[in-house]
């Protein structure tokens, strides 16, 4: 028997924090907050990048990229779990809890890859200057997004299909703020260890992997930050180096927690902790990092904002 056969008509209930009314409402702040800060920050990323030609980057092609990735990984969960905090029943129908599921599995995969790609990208800039425009061409770029975006989508497809899979014997409350593969698996009645296997494969080749470039990126560009003259400029390279591998770290840190051990070991409340940071507090970060400690986005943003006040003189 598997999950389409038991529970299609009957949905799920999302606990959250259900046993803590007290959180109800710091939770609720804490999401509105960092939603509206998200789509405030990705959409004025994508706008300078998308009509400022000066950004027309492989860089900031990435970072557009990033940018819709944080956008929509947020919309996937956040919408859904304000509404529930609003209501005394938190419910989910079956087919939102798949596509919640496969698209919020889809995209954070997607991050993961897309990340490493950008540290590449940030490797040749920095140790292969003259060859940048050769290595970075226009169809390298697009080839790279769409493989970071067909590979996140195929995990996601795989990894869902073999969670929804497992039986659940009736078991119907979820014991988290959203449907995930973690929280999804310990509902199952019957043996996860065979499925945890094949999980914690394809979750090697989305984490470990990239974050294990990302390091080793970052490293060769550290090398090479050594070798400036100038201190200003090392301090620079490094403050822009440090802040992005802050964030880097939080969101693979989290991600590691959270699916590279079996879910029975993930301590209940604290699973839920570490979710928030990489499903809605990273997405809101990423836009700071890249764009305030970025003076050409900072003279982009300028730029398109004098040029959209003077069209409408």
């Amino acid at each position: 028997m598997n999950w389409a056969n038991d529970s299609s008509s009957k949905g799920f209930i999302l606990l959250g924090f259900s046993d803590k009314p007290w959180l109800q409402l710091p939770l609720l702040v804490v999401l509105l907050v960092s939603y509206t800060f998200t789509i405030f920050g990705n959409v004025s990323i994508m706008t300078a990048c998308i009509l400022d030609p000066r950004l027309h980057t492989p860089m900031y092609f990435f970072l557009t990229n990033l940018s819709i990735l944080d956008l929509c990984y947020t919309t996937s969960t956040v919408p859904h779990m304000l509404a529930n905090i609003c209501r005394n029943r938190k419910t989910i129908s079956y087919g939102g809890c798949v596509a919640q599921l496969i698209i919020f599995l889809a995209l954070g995969a997607t991050e993961c890859l897309l990340l490493a790609v950008m540290s590449f990208d940030r490797f040749v800039a920095i140790c292969q200057p003259l060859h940048y425009v050769v290595i970075m061409n226009r169809w390298f770029c697009l080839r790279m997004a769409a493989f970071s975006w067909l590979a996140g989508l195929s995990n996601s497809v795989l990894q869902s299909a073999l969670t929804l899979h497992m039986p659940r014997c009736g078991r119907q409350e979820v014991d988290h703020f959203f449907c995930e593969v973690p929280a999804l698996l310990k509902l199952s009645c019957a043996d996860t260890k065979p499925i945890e296997a094949e999980l914690f494969f394809f979750s090697v080749l989305i984490l470990l992997i990239p974050v294990t470039l990302i390091l080793i990126s970052y490293g060769f560009i550290a090398r090479a930050v050594l070798k400036i003259k100038s201190a200003e400029g090392r301090r620079k390279a490094f403050r822009t180096c440090g802040s992005h591998l802050v964030v880097v770290s939080l969101f693979f840190g989290t991600g590691i927690y959270m699916y590279l051990q079996p879910p029975s070991s993930t301590s209940k409340d604290w699973g839920k902790m570490v979710s928030l940071f990489y499903g809605i507090i990273t997405p809101m970060l990423n836009p700071l990092i890249y764009s305030l400690r970025n003076k050409e986005m900072k003279d982009a943003f300028r730029r398109v904002v004098s040029r959209l006040f003077s069209c409408k003189k």
